[in-house]
Parts: structure tokens; C-alpha cells; sequence
């Protein structure tokens, strides 16, 4: 997510927070069901914004393992210069000056140099400056960043939003990211075009990657060696966080809903909230409304709203031919706030300037998992005053925690669980998830998400920050030796976060998928060091967990209905049978001693 035009919220009183942390000391359900595998306890961590490339771009796995990254391609050498087949991540300028276009006219390239990074919002650095660390003519494709600014520095922020990212990707040729940076950025904000011209001031900064080869993302590359990976996991939503925790919760996507009824009955929003990505006139790439406090809803049913055809063409191209998208239902594709503020006492204001998602209706895992007698639960750092529960120190450099991020506490939007008390106790803090470690009395289902200043997000996190809350958080795992023995830790990141990435994407539905992402599962029954190509997305997790309680799909149109991948001998990555998701299954080895 784009940190500095989200909507935040200041931590709760001390009172809520005691509150929350006496329900994190409750038991977890009874766990009645049986399971295919030896697996009885699946833990989610989801942390944010990074690509495949970007941490992986030049890991290497152990031998007789093969990977798809910037280094096997040769694009990068293994010192992080450029490699004999640099130019297949060139960056060309694009050409939007008509209306929206997903696969744009190349203008130009930037043979000259990349444009200079900006700093964004990045902590410690001034704000919306060019980067004084790294120079004004980097060679026009992926660089790495450590050897400008240390691996645990805080760098800028690219743009990651929906309408933004399909043109990154410029039908798969992967070649727009450096253009959408200076044409459009974090969005238009439903502001005019300014007099002045426009300038994002991002630069080239989704063009870097950390060179795992040199010593980068140590913990990330030594938990790869020992346990399993993917390297064809995507982003299930092009676009941001939001849009993404909804799908990991749902397989599905948002949409608006009545503000007047409450009842997660479809309706058309207020006219400022609905996207409009066509450029504005005289302009090259500028929407007309985008961005957090404009337009993030879209009428994808009907190919005369601003956007649609071209993604549909794209789906089309691609051979798809359904793009998913019920009939007057404007879907959310970036990020506003939830109805609900951590607590079913206290709920956010609905109107016009606003920005808040309406309550939703639309099944989740959790609903699954309850109807049947499945326990679960969703630990989300930072809820309740939660700090206490790691140290405010990591690698000598002290922390800032209370930073809660409603938009990854997806359940929070959801009628089902927030107007059932016994649901919405179910909702804890990462202390109470520590405290179940503890106890043996963790459920069967547990989603994790980082505190906001340890879940890797660039500007106000980094990934070194990242590494050390799992480094802990697997030892926390590891010292109850009974829990071990039966758990399965799935470790990603919500979403590429405007990265480039040089994978193979495929077109699902019309909200993606999107760009390659870290997957990496740590459990003693994963294949060791193993690197798996099998093509999977956020849907991936939910069609694991479905399989390993014997459970449905969770409604007739979420992504975990989709066929598993079937693959040609020539190409591992691409399903022939596609749309088509794994479920992680792959990744381990049942049969073998562990």
C-alpha cells in the first residue's frame, strides 16, 4: 500500500487494549476435524509489498534445483551488474495520450539512465526529495539497491495500484513499470491535472532488487535453502493491499454496498469514488480520478465504464473471455478503510468523502472454517496498543510500533464476523497468538500480520525488519516441539508493491493476477530446499487449507473453484489448462521420513 496517502488511525484507548489482550488469553475451539495430512495447524504470515525479483531476483537454490529469477535469465550477474541479457528488462516510455490503454504504444526507452530515485515518504529521509544515494544514470533496467543504500536502509515507495499495474506489465512484456512511475504514480487523487505539469516524484525506484548472492535478506535466503519455496506465486489483485487482504480472506473481490441498508446488498457509490483512468486531455498517462481520496471503484460488468475494455481486451488476448464480474457491482480495487474500526463498538463514517468500504457480505475462509467446526483465528499486530509483545529494538535500531493497518485486518469489514460476538472474539493481537504458542492452544487456521513497522513495507518498514519478526516468530513456533511437529508456516507478502518482476503472469479474471511474490513454507514436512514452479496465488493458501480439512470452495465464484495447474514438459510455469491455481500441495513430501 501507497503509505502516505492512506487513511490511518490513531491505537485505541489503554481500556480496549486491555480488553483485547484478556481475549487473547481464551483457549482456542476444540479442534473435532480430521485432516488428509499430518498438518494440524496452518499459520499465514502475510507481510507487505515486495516482488519474486526484488528479494529473489538472484537467489540461487541448492543443486539439481532450477529457478526463474533476474540471475538464471541472465539479466543480473551475481555481483548485481548487469548481465549478458540485460536488455530483456529494458524500460520503454509509453504512449497514453488518447484514453486508457493496458498494452501502450512505446514512445522511447530510457537508454539515457533510469530516472533518479525519490525518496517518497522513506523514514529518515526528507520527504519527496531525489535520493541523494544513488545516481542520475542507472543503466535502464534492474539495479540493485544495496549498492546504494544499505539492505536495512528505508528507501522510497513505487506506485501499486490497480489500473497502474496492469500497465506495468504491458500485455507481459513487463516493460512500463519505470513509465506509470512518471506518468501517473500514486494516483490523481481526484485533484485536476496541476498548471504546472505533473511529477509523482518516485523516479526509477521499482527498478531495485536485493542481491541475495551478496549477502541481502540473509534470514530469507537460509530459511529457502532449508524449506521450500515457489517461484510462480502471484498477487491474486493488480493494485494494492487492500484489495489484496480482501482476496486472501476471500478469493474473491469487494464491491460497494448500500450505506443506507447495511446489508451488503450491491448499489452504485457516490460518483467520486468510482475510477476513471482515462487521461486527462493534453496529458500523457494523468487519470481523470484515481487515487485514495478519488475514484478506487469500478463497474467491470459493463465495457463502457472507463478502463474496462482495455483490461477486457488484455483478458481476451490472453484467451480469456469471462472477466468474473457480477452485473451492477462496482468492485474495490485500491485501498479504502473498513466499516468497522477493530471493534464492533466503534464504525467509521459512510459518504462521499469518506472512503470507506460499506459493510460486506461476501463469504470468507473464516466462515468456512466455522460452519465447519474448523478453529481459527486472525492475529493482527499493532491491534490494541500490541507492542509489548516484541521488542522495540531490532538490530540496534530502535522501532516506532502503533501504527495499526485497518485495510490488513480484513475481517474487520465483514457483517459475519463483526456482528457475532463469539466470531469477532476470534479477531486477537499478536501478543494473544504468542500466548496460544505458548499454551499449545494455537487453532487449526492462523492468519498473521506483521506490526506496520516489521511487515517489510517500503518508506516505513524494510525487509530486514521483515526477517527479524519471522526469524522470531518461527523460533516462538519451534520451542513448543508438539506444535512444531504438525505445523506448516506459509510466509508471503500481500503484494509486489509497484516492484518490477521479470515472472510470467497469468490473466485470471479481470482484477488480475498480478506480479510474482515471495512464498516460502517452513515446516518438517516441506520438500527440503526445494523450489516449486507450480503456478499459484493468494487463492493458493485457501485451496491448501480446503484440502487438508476435506472443505468446499467458499462460495460458486471465488478462485478456489479454479482447477489445479496442468502444465506442458516444455514450460513448468504456464498451466495449459489455465485459469488455473495450485494448492500448495507441491511444496511437501508426505511420504518421506521428516
Amino acid at each position: 500500500m501507497n503509505k502516505k496517502k492512506t487513511l490511518r488511525l490513531c491505537p485505541l484507548v489503554a481500556a480496549m487494549a486491555s480488553v483485547l489482550m484478556m481475549s487473547a488469553v481464551t483457549h482456542a475451539e476444540e479442534e473435532t476435524s480430521e485432516t488428509v495430512t499430518p498438518i494440524k495447524h496452518v499459520i499465514v504470515i502475510v507481510g507487505e509489498n515486495h516482488t519474486f525479483d526484488n528479494l529473489y531476483g538472484a537467489y540461487k537454490p541448492k543443486a539439481g534445483q532450477t529457478i526463474d529469477n533476474l540471475l538464471s535469465k541472465g539479466i543480473v550477474k551475481e555481483d548485481g551488474t548487469p548481465g549478458d541479457h540485460f536488455d530483456l528488462a529494458k524500460q520503454k516510455i509509453g504512449d497514453g495520450t488518447d484514453k486508457y490503454h493496458v498494452v501502450t504504444e512505446s514512445i522511447g526507452d530510457y537508454d539515457n539512465g533510469l530516472p533518479q530515485p525519490y525518496t517518497t515518504y522513506a523514514i529518515g529521509q526528507t520527504a519527496g526529495v531525489l535520493d541523494s544515494r544513488f545516481p542520475s544514470n542507472l543503466p535502464n533496467g534492474p539495479y540493485q539497491i544495496s549498492k546504494y543504500a544499505p539492505y536495512n536502509a528505508y528507501t522510497g515507495d513505487p506506485v501499486h495500484r490497480f489500473f497502474q499495474m496492469w500497465q506495468d506489465l504491458d500485455g507481459g512484456k513487463n516493460d512500463k513499470f519505470v513509465w506509470v512511475e512518471e506518468s501517473i504514480g500514486t494516483g490523481s487523487n481526484g485533484k485536476p491535472y496541476p498548471a504546472g505539469g505533473f511529477n509523482p516524484k518516485e523516479g526509477a525506484i521499482s527498478m531495485g532488487f536485493y542481491n541475495m548472492s551478496t549477502g541481502d535478506a540473509p534470514i530469507l535466503k537460509a530459511l529457502s535453502d532449508e524449506y521450500a519455496i515457489s517461484d510462480n506465486y502471484h498477487q491474486a489483485i493488480m493494485g494494492g493491499t487492500g484489495a489484496n487482504f480482501q482476496a486472501i480472506v476471500t478469493g474473491d473481490a469487494a464491491f460497494f454496498t448500500d450505506p443506507k441498508k447495511l446489508d451488503g446488498s450491491a448499489a452504485k457509490p457516490w460518483d467520486n469514488q468510482i475510477e476513471n483512468p482515462n487521461p486527462v486531455a493534453g496529458t500523457n498517462n494523468y487519470y481523470t480520478q484515481d487515487g485514495y481520496s478519488g475514484g478506487s471503484y469500478v463497474n467491470c460488468a459493463d465495457s463502457t465504464q472507463p478502463g474496462v475494455s482495455a483490461v477486457n481486451r488484455e483478458l481476451k488476448a490472453q484467451g480469456l473471455h469471462r472477466n468474473n464480474c457480477e452485473k451492477d457491482h462496482y468492485y474495490l480495487l485500491n485501498n479504502y478503510n473498513l466499516y468497522w474500526n477493530q471493534t464492533s463498538s466503534i464504525t467509521r463514517l459512510l459518504g462521499a468523502n469518506s472512503f470507506t468500504l460499506p459493510p460486506q457480505s461476501v463469504p470468507t475462509i473464516a466462515d468456512l472454517l466455522t460452519n465447519n467446526g474448523v478453529s481459527w483465528k486472525y492475529y493482527s499486530a499493532d491491534r490494541g496498543n500490541d507492542s509489548t509483545a516484541f521488542p522495540t529494538a531490532v538490530n540496534g535500531v530502535q522501532i516506532l510500533f502503533h501504527s495499526y493497518c485497518g485495510i490488513c485486518d480484513p475481517l474487520t469489514g465483514f457483517s459475519s464476523i463483526m456482528k457475532n460476538p463469539s466470531e469477532e472474539a476470534k479477531l486477537q493481537n499478536y501478543g494473544a497468538f504468542l500466548t496460544d504458542v505458548k499454551n499449545g492452544t494455537l487453532p487449526a487456521v492462523s492468519y498473521v500480520r506483521p506490526f506496520e513497522a516489521l511487515a517489510g513495507h517500503p518508506a516505513d518498514s524494510t525487509a530486514d525488519l521483515y526477517e527479524a519478526f519471522l526469524k522470531d516468530l518461527i523460533a516462538q513456533v519451534k520451542s513448543n516441539p508438539e506444535l512444531w511437529a504438525s505445523t506448516a508456516i506459509i510466509i508471503t507478502t500481500d503484494e509486489g508493491g509497484g516492484y518490477y518482476d521479470s515472472g510470467y503472469v497469468q490473466a485470471v479474471d479481470f482484477f488480475g493476477d498480478g506480479t510474482r511474490i515471495p512464498l516460502l513454507v517452513v515446516s518438517p514436512f516441506v520438500k527440503k530446499g526445494h523450489v516449486d514452479h507450480t503456478y499459484n496465488d493468494h487463492a493458493s493458501i485457501l485451496k491448501f487449507i480446503e484440502k487438508n480439512w476435506k472443505l468446499p470452495a467458499i462460495s460458486h465464484r471465488s478462485r478456489d473453484n479454479l482447477p489445479n495447474p496442468v502444465t506442458s514438459e516444455n514450460n513448468p510455469y504456464k498451466p495449459v489448462n489455465g485459469p488455473a491455481i495450485g494448492d500448495l500441495m507441491t511444496l511437501f513430501d508426505f511420504e518421506s521420513d521428516n
